[in-house]
């Protein structure tokens, strides 16, 4: 009997052993699965990064929500019928300019030799009935020249007479403006012209310097850069400054920060480009770009410091250590998310692709409500928000919860559902506020331009030469922002702040670019279009 119960209870252990190997095979499985799925999705979506369009619009044929059978019976079934529409459309308006009669205008007369005014018929005198004008833009290309800056002095004869021997004498000399860099060929023009090149048209010095000699003029990229440098940081620099004054003063601002390599950083390779920027609806337009060695949050932090109000960024942890702000978030950096993790879906995740999709029509709605409210007031937006986004997002949120615990969190899905709940405190803040915006493409796109000139540079010489970008780059896009023309600024900074005192604010400040003093020519005269 004892023989028999030892053998029973042996076949037991024996039995759940099993049971436990296989619960620990079907787990690691399970866990294997979703690893395969994880990587095929990284796949997919660096394919589409690399080879894909870089829109976040997924069309309607890319979600196979259904299958077509169940798509096309849902459509109701109406017979095609003909209808003539006869209408008169009203001829568009340009946004660019037709008549262009603010430009100068030269005018070629053509007129018949005097000896053929005469009838071919009758030989009786013509008389002109009428002048057939055909308009053309004429192209002017720029030209070089060398100015002379000949500086009269005087002499007193009197004083240096026989009769005033002993005396000092009397020697005037006439004023002269200061040079933009005393010692050196460049003038307040050419600078101009090299730093909008480089910044605002992304021509590289190397590319500069093979234009130049079409002038007559022999340039190197070495000079330039030297240029650029001391002249970012002995004109413009207290300019940003100033800036950075006025931007602190706000009560919005808007961040983002994008990776630039420094080949003379030889301790870190990855530096870092920070920008910030006042928001779309404040009296001064600023953008300011801060060249850092790395992404840590002391560079924000000490950016910020004096900034007390709404910080609008995407869900980059190191803005958390920003004292007196609140946190604002980004929806379309969240939806980003759910449009990644559509592009990376593996052929066949039909239910994860009806759900990112459910998340990307909720957000549709939003960002439709929004466009809708652009001319309301803040009061009147606040309001409205309340009333019909605030409903929304409460939907979305619970929508969150109920899908996170059916989704594997390491899937693109899983993230996407993770990033909205672990930032829901910062998303939802713009409802506080009729001011706020709901994203901050604002931010996205100024860091554009330097993105698309760092494709061209490809990289910064030295940290000397990064933080000279950075300043450039501000001085030109607030420029732009405020409806300057870039080169015609930087003309009038470098012929102006040479000859003023740097440290008295009011006179920095009529150099401004939203300042009322600033010449007329200064400014845009037509609206820029924006790249679609």
């Amino acid at each position: 009997m004892k023989n028999i119960e030892n053998t029973s209870h042996s076949a037991n252990d024996r039995l759940t052993e099993i049971e436990y190997k296989m619960e620990q095979l079907i787990q690691e499985n399970e866990e294997l699965k979703a690893k395969v799925t994880f990587y095929e999705e990284q796949i997919k979506l660096s394919q589409s990064q690399k080879y894909g369009s870089s829109s976040e619009i997924i069309s309607d044929g890319q979600l196979s929500i259904f299958n077509e059978a169940e798509k096309e019976s849902a459509k109701e079934n109406v017979e095609p019928d003909i209808e003539e529409i006869t209408y008169k459309r009203r001829k568009g308006t340009s946004k660019s300019r037709k008549s262009y009669a603010d430009l100068e205008e030269e005018e070629i007369l053509y007129t018949l030799p005097t000896d053929e005014q005469n009838c071919p018929k009758c030989n009786h005198e013509l008389h002109e009935m009428k002048v057939i004008v055909r308009k053309e833009l004429k192209f002017v290309p720029a030209r070089v020249k060398v100015v002379l800056h000949k500086r009269q002095v005087y002499a007193c004869r009197h004083c240096d007479s026989y009769e005033n021997e002993g005396s000092s004498g009397s020697i005037v000399v006439a004023p002269m403006p200061n040079p933009v860099l005393p010692g050196s060929l460049v003038s307040p023009s050419l600078l101009a012209t090299i730093m909008d090149m480089k910044y605002n048209k992304m021509m590289p010095l190397y590319r500069q310097e093979q234009s130049f000699i079409d002038y007559g003029i022999d340039i190197s990229r070495q000079n330039m850069a030297s240029w650029v440098i001391k002249g970012a940081e002995r004109w413009l620099a207290p300019l940003f400054d100033r800036l950075h004054d006025y931007l602190v003063r706000e009560d919005i601002v808007h961040a983002d920060e994008t990776v630039l390599n420094c080949l003379d950083e030889k301790d870190n390779k990855t530096n870092y480009m920070w920008l910030y920027a006042t928001g779309e609806k404040a009296s001064k337009r600023i953008f300011l770009y801060d060249y850092q060695k790395s992404r840590a949050n002391r560079h924000p932090q000490r950016f910020l410091e004096n900034f007390t109000g709404f910080l609008q960024t995407d869900g980059y942890a190191g803005y958390n250590k920003v004292s007196g702000v609140k946190r604002l978030g980004c929806l379309v950096h969240a939806r980003r998310y759910y449009t990644d993790a559509l592009k990376a879906f593996p052929e066949g995740a039909e239910l994860s692709r009806s759900k990112a999709n459910e998340a990307i029509k909720l957000f549709k709605k939003i960002f439709k409500l929004e466009e809708s409210y652009a001319g309301l007031t803040p009061e009147e937006r606040y309001e409205k928000r309340l009333e019909e986004v605030k409903p929304i997002l409460e939907k979305y949120r619970l929508w969150l919860h109920e899908q996170s615990k059916k989704t594997l969190p390491k899937s693109k899905l899983g993230e996407a559902i993770k990033y909205s709940l672990n930032q829901w405190d910062s998303l939802v803040v713009f409802l506080e506020d009729g001011r706020l915006s709901s994203e901050n493409n604002l931010a996205e796109r100024a860091i554009k331009p330097f993105v698309l000139g760092r494709k061209n540079f490809l990289f910064a010489k030295s940290p000397k030469g990064a933080t000279a970008s950075g300043v450039c780059y501000s001085i030109i896009e607030t420029a732009k922002a405020n409806g300057l023309i870039p080169h015609l600024y930087l003309n009038f900074l470098f012929e102006t702040l040479p000859n003023i005192d740097l440290d008295n604010h009011e006179a920095l400040d009529a150099c401004l670019p939203w300042s009322e003093t600033l010449p007329e020519e200064l400014k845009r005269k037509i609206e820029k279009i924006e790249d679609v």
